[in-house]
């Protein structure tokens, strides 16, 4: 097993729990009774080390090649895997039956045909029944091996080899269905990475043509568990893109519905499940139906507590991801941004502890939403350090939309500091940057000759240059293409926070306060 960096085995090591180093001494042991061999060595000076360091390595060694020890580091890394295999075969019902599988494929080497075939018909039915499309696949495609190679007892039973061909053509259409329902989510969620919501009605039409083209190579009925969950992700990214967020809950509710109905799923693919919750929270959120957010979000949190003890690392981190962004969106909406702020440091300690398993989009929106609530709560220079964490943050054009916003945000916050002459030079700098990025729009621009008019203006003449501005940006907040911006970036409030000379959080609360409850299901009914 190829290692290209030193340091792979020595991060596999420091991901270890205690219990699964336990298990790898254990497994070794049973191995190795009556000697102490280099890789347990080696493992023991990794597991103390808080930073690779290959020098101590050959310290250890004086006579170890660099050839030597790429091999015992192999060896290691193999070693270590399988002691976690023989732990997580009981959590993943995938592993189980490829090691079933195993077993079948060693029967059959030693020529026992019929055992082999028996294993596989038994493992056959726990695929069906966990909805593992690809490894029935493979259990067909192993059968038909057999019986073309070998006289079996199958065909003394009448049809059974007809109905062997009809299946697995069966699920032959089925693998091809969910390899273009996957390729079809995959594409579409790496557009929304690169670039976010859609931009102009160009983006839109270029969207929907190329959505539609490919759905229409897609077979929708029947289909299975996973085929149906791949569907409605991809419908959910799509209008999720669209900024149609009715839609998008109505698809992220059918993909959680699919668990619902088989609610052993949840534990057999809870990364799904997650995922699943986390979008239906996220566009009730935007849609500020909180009725129905709370309801959600308290089922994730039951969930995560009834089944938090079970989770794998992966599972751990995308849990911490989807139910910390659930609750800064619970402060956002309720204007309770003194209370958020105490999230924070829990937040922040959580970011470092799964540092290795994050990538920077998912740090750039935590430091935005970290950044956002320090604003509402009227704490501008704690703002500015998470904006400026992100605006020197070296990600390239990967959500071009979030660093244009963190430019906007910090240009504001430091128009509330009164930093006056910093913003005369500021302001064409963000204007640079936003001509060398495709994504820009009418408001971002309005926002920053706004901010650049107020530096000129006399204090006295400023409230009326904002409620010129707030009439023009309310008109822009009914445009579809435009609602991107008060996505991420909810400048009307702001404006009527300086004309109604009230903090933030008064008007985000006192708006909370009178709004008059909207449940999702009524919008539903409205499309």
């Amino acid at each position: 097993m190829p290692i290209s960096h030193g340091d792979q085995l020595f991060n596999l090591i420091q991901s270890l729990t205690k219990a699964e180093k336990r298990t790898f001494k254990l497994y070794t042991k049973r191995l190795n009774k009556d000697s102490d061999p280099k890789f347990i060595q080696l493992f023991d000076i990794l597991d103390k080390q808080k930073n690779y360091q290959e020098d101590l390595i050959y310290k250890r060694f004086h006579k170890l090649s660099k050839v030597q020890l790429s091999n015992l580091k192999r060896h290691l890394y193999t070693q270590i895997l399988i002691s976690l295999r023989l732990i997580h075969i009981n959590k993943n019902i995938d592993i189980q039956i490829r090691e079933q599988l195993d077993f079948a494929r060693i029967l059959y080497g030693k020529g026992l045909y019929l055992q082999s075939l028996k294993l596989l018909d038994r493992i056959k039915t726990l695929a069906e029944n966990t909805h593992q499309d690809f490894l029935l696949m493979e259990i067909y495609e192993f059968q038909k091996l057999i019986e073309s190679r070998h006289i079996t007892r199958s065909r003394k039973v009448k049809n059974k080899m007809e109905k062997l061909i009809e299946e697995s053509e069966h699920r032959a259409e089925i693998s091809l269905n969910t390899a273009k329902l996957t390729n079809l989510k995959l594409k579409i969620h790496g557009l929304y990475i690169q670039r976010g919501h859609i931009r102009d009605e160009k983006d839109r039409q270029e969207l929907k043509n190329y959505f539609t083209r490919e759905l229409t190579h897609i077979q929708v009925d029947p289909l299975t568990f996973f085929e149906k969950i791949y569907y409605y992700q991809s419908h959910v990214w799509y209008y999720y893109i669209l900024l149609d967020f009715v839609r998008c809950y109505v698809n992220a509710a059918k993909w959680v519905d699919q668990f619902n109905h088989d609610p052993d799923m949840k534990m057999k693919d809870p990364d799904l499940y997650m995922r699943g919750m986390h979008y239906e929270l996220t566009t009730l959120f935007n849609l500020h139906c909180y009725p129905d957010f709370k309801r959600t979000l308290g089922i994730f949190e039951r969930f995560e507590a009834e089944h938090a003890s079970d989770f794998n690392t992966t599972s751990e981190v995308i849990c911490f991801l989807y139910l910390y962004t659930a609750k800064l969106n619970d402060h956002f909406i309720t204007g309770t941004f003194a209370e958020g702020i105490n999230e924070v440091d829990r937040l922040m300690e959580k970011l470092e502890l799964y540092d290795p398993h994050l990538d920077q989009h998912q740090i750039l929106v935590f430091y935005y939403k970290i950044a956002w609530m320090y604003f509402g709560n009227g704490d501008y220079s704690r703002s500015l350090d998470y904006l400026n964490r992100i605006i020197y943050l070296d990600v390239g054009h990967l959500r071009e939309d979030i660093q244009i916003y963190s430019r906007l945000l910090s240009l504001i916050a430091h128009y509330e500091l009164k930093n006056f002459q910093f913003l005369e030079y500021q302001i064409p700098s963000v204007l640079r940057f936003m001509s060398k990025l495709e994504d820009q729009n009418v408001v971002q621009k309005e926002t920053l000759s706004l901010l650049n008019r107020l530096l000129y203006k006399p204090a006295d003449e400023c409230k009326d240059e904002i409620r010129k501005f707030y009439k023009r940006v309310d008109k822009l907040s009914h445009n579809v293409t435009d609602q991107k911006s008060f996505v991420y970036l909810d400048i009307l409030t702001w404006l009527e926070s300086k004309m109604g000379e009230k903090s933030l959080q008064e008007v985000i609360r006192e708006k909370f306060a009178t709004h008059q409850t909207t449940y999702v299901k009524s919008l539903i009914e409205a499309l």
